[in-house]
């Protein structure tokens, strides 16, 4: 058998992000393009990004850990010592994963996307990248930014419980089914301020495609207000917060007696 090598972290970490996408994408365009309302609405959007999520994870954990989101892998780089020099080539091969993953998306769903909305407009760019508000005017670029520190927080500091084994956590083959029902989760309770992407390469990548594919206005928001950074930001500090609430809150009141990371988590 090979031996794990960065080559082979990092084709993980691109094949696992771009199963996250193909679902997370994949189910909001089937949801937006469907002129009737009858092939989904919030509640599969949210399952099927959990779904995303757990089989992502499935496919990458063995390998490279699983990371699928630069703002994972800098929490584990500060707080359980993934080793910093891997932290941007992980981020590149996640954004790139999100990339590949929503130029399937845009491919399979061209025809439809053209029909209900063939200038491309916010009106289906929300299919790819997320937007205060959803779209929809009311929400503030202050109360987005916060939103993703606090969604990020709670997916961080969540992993973390989960994947910590002297906190009683689940089986490894059950993890990812657990971080999977959490995305589901953070999405019908977190998901009307700026639709949870709560991962930057998530967000990034697929706006990025949008752009180049006939989104003229995809670095910006409904109002014309530059927003790409935003979900890049925010949920990098949303979980330096999280990694650090979990480590000196609960961690540190942890039993000596196990390891303190299973070893699929590192």
């Amino acid at each position: 058998m090979m031996k794990n090598s960065l080559a082979g972290e990092l084709a993980a970490e691109f094949l696992g992000t771009m199963i996250l996408i193909l679902f997370g994408t994949g189910v909001v365009a089937q949801v937006v393009t469907s002129a009737d309302g009858s092939a989904g609405d919030h509640d599969s959007i949210a399952w099927a990004w959990g779904i995303g999520v757990t089989l992502g994870v499935y496919v990458a954990a063995r390998v490279s850990g699983a990371h699928l989101n630069p703002a994972v892998t800098i929490a584990l780089a500060l707080f359980r010592g993934f080793e910093w020099r891997k932290v941007a080539p992980y981020a590149l091969a996640q954004f790139l994963g999100a990339f590949v993953a929503a130029a399937i998306v845009r491919s399979v769903y061209a025809d439809l996307i053209s029909k209900v909305d063939p200038d491309h407009t916010i009106k289906t760019q929300g299919i790819f990248s997320t937007l205060p508000g959803n779209g929809l005017d009311g929400v503030s670029i202050t109360t987005a930014f916060f939103d993703q520190v606090v969604g990020t927080a709670i997916l961080v500091f969540v992993i973390f419980a989960v994947t910590t084994a002297r906190n009683a956590a689940p089986l490894a083959n059950l993890a990812p089914v657990v971080i999977g029902l959490l995305v589901v989760g953070i999405g019908m309770a977190w998901g009307a301020n700026a639709g949870y992407a709560i991962n930057p390469a998530r967000d990034f990548g697929p706006r990025v495609l949008t752009l180049i594919t006939g989104y003229q206005d995809a670095l910006f928001d409904q109002n014309g207000t530059l927003y790409f950074w935003l979900p890049i930001v925010a949920p990098i500090i949303g979980a330096v917060i999280g990694g650090a609430t979990f480590v000196h809150l609960i961690e540190r009141y942890l039993p000596a007696d196990e390891p303190l990371v299973a070893e699929d988590a590192k």
